[in-house]
Parts: structure tokens; sequence; C-alpha cells
């Protein structure tokens, strides 16, 4: 047993799984190139009470999820649970709204939640988020469905599957949650303690319960959309106007209402077939106040967030296998402390030619070294012995017809290049 072992929630991500991330990231990159985004990245540590103030008092995340402790100067600190309350404090901290707008911003890395223990849940898990600042038309909802949209076909995902809602706005969000808790008030003995609590503190969170209790009572739950306001039923009609221009497929949602007590107006989801109950692989919305509560200046947002190690899960669930990372093509190999200097300069010099090269390090026999070349899967293998340094050339193994050729030192890239390029 080892002596040391991950924490719960706590993954090493290795080589398999590797493989993924490398292709996923890569997509992400090529995505937000396409869409115009520039990357920001915040710090690990923020003070708690950003989170408390911009996710919500009454959220899971506040209540029962983020990481907070007492630093050594006394202050309240807290690992970031989410990306978006950061950005918001980045933004306003580095006068970001003086730039042109909207603003499009990217970032990925690590999150931290005590998440209880469920398949692709982490406590330290990473996510690629995505915000766009500054513009209140639907026209940006929409881009942003169609960044996520994008990432994800161009992954390899098929059968995509959109759903969308409002959640409304603070003028007419009361009014909905005051139908909402006079509906679920009757039914209160019913509610499990958790939806009971919730009906207390954050009755939008009954809509996406997961007790098997509440659920058959969603079915005739008052529908926030028969509540809004004009601004936010506009909002949302253009939302679908747009939507349909385009032939993006989508289903109105009702029970889509985000963990976070930040969402106004559009809140969305992407889902993808063959991933069973765990299908959701992308969420977000538009937070048009949140910027304020960070102390600044009111300034519309919408984004959205997807975790990378779910995304992993569901391309090796859905066999969608990532294309080879490159390998190194040539191994060299030596026999004797003249040939091992001599192979020491010539991967530095192969690798200045930007030509993929390893050692085999440790002074092992002439067979050991061959295997090791098989196993590494190189396509040549460089032999280096007293007899090759003495006459200034080496010995290129072909590792799949096993052909060997005398190649002078002066000559070896040019022939490497040369035969690679095939």
């Amino acid at each position: 047993m080892p002596k040391y072992k991950t924490l719960a929630g706590m993954k090493d991500v290795l080589f398999d799984d590797q493989k993924y991330w490398r292709y996923i990231l890569a997509k992400i990159q090529e995505t937000t190139d396409l869409f115009g985004y520039q990357r920001i990245d915040t710090p690990l540590l923020e003070q708690a009470s950003l989170f408390v103030r911009g996710v919500g008092e009454g959220t899971d995340i506040v209540e029962k999820e983020m990481y907070i402790f007492e630093d050594r100067d006394g202050d309240m600190l807290a690992l970031r649970p989410e990306f978006t309350a950061g950005i918001m404090r980045a933004y306003v901290q580095n006068g970001l709204h003086t730039m042109p707008a909207p603003l499009r911003v990217w970032t990925t890395g690590p999150l931290f939640r005590h998440e209880r223990k469920q398949a692709h849940r982490y406590r330290q898990h990473s996510q690629f988020d995505i915000e766009v600042l500054g513009e209140q038309d639907p026209a940006v909802d929409v881009e942003v469905i169609n960044v996520a949209w994008h990432l994800f076909s161009s992954l390899g995902f098929s059968s995509l599957r959109l759903y969308i809602n409002s959640t409304g706005c603070p003028t007419c969000k009361p009014v909905y949650i005051e139908k909402l808790v006079d509906y679920f008030t009757q039914f209160k003995d019913q509610l499990p303690s958790d939806d009971q609590r919730r009906l207390q503190q954050n009755p939008l969170r009954i809509l996406d319960t997961k007790e098997q209790a509440t659920i058959p009572l969603l079915d005739n739950a008052p529908h926030i959309t028969d509540y809004l306001c004009e601004a936010c039923d506009n909002h949302f009609q253009k939302l679908t106007t747009y939507l349909d221009v385009l032939e993006r497929p989508y289903t109105i949602d009702y029970r889509i209402v985000r963990g976070l007590d930040y969402y106004t107006k559009t809140v969305f989801e992407i889902k993808a077939d063959g991933l069973g109950s765990q299908d959701t692989i992308c969420g977000g919305g538009r937070y048009d106040g949140l910027i304020e509560q960070v102390g600044g200046r009111a300034t519309p947002g919408i984004g959205f967030g997807s975790g990378i190690e779910r995304i992993a899960a569901a391309l090796a669930h859905l066999n969608i296998e990532p294309p080879a990372p490159p390998k190194p093509r040539v191994m060299v190999s030596y026999l004797g402390a003249e040939a091992k200097l001599a192979a020491l300069k010539l991967v530095e010099t192969l690798h200045a030619a930007n030509i993929g090269a390893m050692l085999t390090p440790g002074d092992r026999s002439f067979k050991a070294q061959l295997k090791a070349a098989n196993r590494a899967k190189v396509s040549f293998s460089i032999i280096m012995g007293d007899d090759e340094v003495a006459n200034q050339q080496a010995t290129v193994r072909d590792m799949e017809n096993s052909q060997q050729t005398q190649i002078a030192w002066s000559e070896i890239v040019s022939w490497l290049q040369e035969q690679l390029a095939k």
C-alpha cells in the first residue's frame, strides 16, 4: 500500500486521459480563436465574500461546497468554486470596461467544490469557461450558444440537443418566485428536507431537484415564461427568433434555472446523446446584474462553463478517439564512452533542427537499446559506436524493415528530414 494517496474527490490525470485533454484543449483554442475570444486567467484564491456575494448565500456552492479558510493575515479566503465572479472582479479591478464592447474572454483551469461522490464529479476539477461582457443583444446569447455548439461538434459529438429557458430579472423574478412558493407550500409535507430548505432559502432550485418525491410535483408547477416582464419576454422572443433563423433546434425547458443566484434572462444547457443520465455537457446563461454586485458599473454579461473531465469521459464513453499526439521518431543509441558524448551532441543537433529524438540512457547493451527503440515505436534508430566516432558517421537503422545505412554526421539532419517527410 502506498504511504500517500490522493484526497477524496481528487484525481491524477495520467497518460491515457492526457490524450483527451490535449485534444480538448486544442479544440478550445481553435474555437475561441475562430470566434474572436481573448484568454484571461484569474487567481485560484479570492476573498471568500466575492463568491458569497456573487454566487448567492442560498446556493449549494456557498452552503455546502466552498473551500473557505482563514489565512495567516486573518483574511477569509476561498479556493475558486467557479470562474464568473472572479472574472467580474478582474473586469472591475483592471478597468476592462474601457475596452471596446462587447468584451469576449475565455479561460480554463481548476475549480474546487466539496462535491458529493458522483461519477466524473471531482472536488478539484477543470473547466472551460467563456464570458461576453457589455452587450444586452440576444444575438450575443446566440453567439455564446454557438461557441459551445461548434466546440462540441468539432470534438466529434453528434446528436447535440439545446435546451433554453428564461429566468427573468429582478423585476419579474420575485413575482414568479412567489407563485412558485405558493404552489409548493401546499405540498410542503411531501417535500424531502433538502427541498423544504430550498423552498425557504432558494425556491428556484426546487425546479432543478433530483429528489424522486418532488419530481412528479414539477409537472404542474408554474412556468416562469408566463410571468416575464415585457423586457424579459421581448429578449426571450428575440432569442428564439434568432435560433430559428439559424435553424438551430432547441427545446424550451422550464426546469432549467442553473445553480447560481446571478443568472438573469437566458439560461441554457447542451446535452449529447449516448451518455445516459449524465448527458449535460455544457450549461450557462446571462447575468446582467453581477458586475454591480462586485462593485462595478451596470454591465450586462453572459457565459457558460463545461468540465474538462466530463468532456473527456464523454469522449471515451462514445468511443471518440483523439488523434495520436506526435512522438519522437528517432532514437539515438550508443556503445562506449566516446560514442555517448557524440550521441548526446547529435540529439541536441536533431532537436535544433526540430526533429523529435530521444537518447537511450543508462549505458545499456546494444540489444537492450534496440528493444527500447522498438518499444518507443520510433521510425529510425541511430547507432553510435567506436567505429562510427572514428569515421564521423552513424549507422541509421530503419525500424520498419531493419535496413541499415551509413550516414556521415554532416548529412544526418538533411537525410532524416527527407525520410521523415515521406
